[in-house]
């Protein structure tokens, strides 16, 4: 605090100087085991989320693209509505006060870069980011003019960015449902999964939720992949594929029996079929690290990870 305004509010800055041990008077005549911390450097300097003197013996970077996908899809694979939220995360183990520039293959960064250098735009996809938001350490200014990332990283791990996309969007599966009511005590469900990301690539965790009549007595499946089973407590059909390849259509046929109740008279309004997955270095927005540059003046060298994952949201498909 300075004459009662908060200086510095950073909590991995704040953590140096709230402490279980004792502290030290300046005046204390004895020796202190280590340095007392300048606070007043971390509040009056550029660079208040980084303190400076950090060592590390190797100096890596790790950024993960996370990405989820929302969306609402008819019976016949028709796409109702779709987009995708986004974030960067980053970790840094990187010594002293390196200078970090991203670059990413978003459309006006892309543009603005080919003017600066005063030639055409490479021929590749380009995606346009709405609603970005940047954690406090990117150079806001530098954005502006040059549409660079560019910014002095905090030490550990932190969110760089946050952004939307609701055009151009890659769906990594095609749900196709049908369910026959076969008058008023069975019914038939068939359900077929299309991967539609590489051959090369796969999903883990995928679930999908096939809704049923509460009045369901007993089921019985064929699964081309993965189990299914009955869940009552929630009225689903629930279908777990932990490995699913690209490029594949694996299907799911039930029958279902229901028990015939008189006050059951109005129809089942079907609830749409939820869907969950993972899908590693695959981007739903088409989002790509195009380069990840550090300058530091001491000149080390660096490795750089860079990591896609692509989840689902809010997934329903209408049966």
């Amino acid at each position: 605090m300075d004459f009662g305004y908060p200086q510095n509010l950073s909590p991995e800055i704040l953590k140096l100087y709230i402490t279980q041990e004792g502290v030290r008077s300046p005046f204390s005549s004895k020796p202190s085991d280590r340095p007392v911390p300048n606070a007043t450097l971390q509040v009056t300097g550029a660079v208040g989320w980084r303190r400076e003197g950090l060592v590390y013996k190797k100096n890596e970077v790790f950024l993960d693209i996370v990405e989820s996908v929302n969306l609402l899809m008819s019976s016949k694979g028709v796409v109702l509505r779709s987009d995708v939220t986004g974030k960067i995360l980053m970790k840094c183990f990187l010594s002293g006060m390196p200078d970090l520039k991203l670059g990413l293959n978003d459309k006006i960064g892309l543009e603005k870069e080919s003017q600066l250098k005063s030639r055409p735009t490479k021929s590749g996809k380009t995606i346009e980011l709405d609603d970005v938001t940047f954690h406090q350490c990117v150079n806001l200014t530098r954005f502006n003019s040059e549409k660079t990332v560019s910014f002095v990283p905090p030490d550990g791990e932190f969110e760089l960015m946050k952004y939307r996309i609701t055009e151009g969007v890659n769906l990594p599966f095609k749900v196709l449902p049908t369910i026959k009511e076969l008058g008023r005590t069975r019914m038939e469900v068939n359900v077929k999964v299309k991967s539609v990301f590489g051959a090369k690539m796969f999903a883990l965790g995928v679930v999908v939720k096939i809704p049923v009549p509460k009045h369901t007595a007993k089921t019985s499946f064929t699964v081309t992949s993965g189990r299914a089973k009955y869940n009552a407590s929630i009225d689903c059909l629930v279908w777990k594929i932990r490995k699913f390849p690209g490029q594949t259509e694996p299907t799911l046929s039930a029958e279902v029996e229901l028990i015939s109740t008189m006050t059951e008279k109005k129809s089942w309004t079907r609830p749409p079929i939820q869907m969950e997955f993972q899908v590693p270095m695959f981007t739903a927005s088409g989002l790509r690290v195009r380069f990840l540059k550090v300058w530091e003046k001491s000149g080390y060298n660096t490795v750089e990870w860079v990591r896609y994952i692509t989840k689902a949201g809010s997934c329903e498909i209408r049966c």
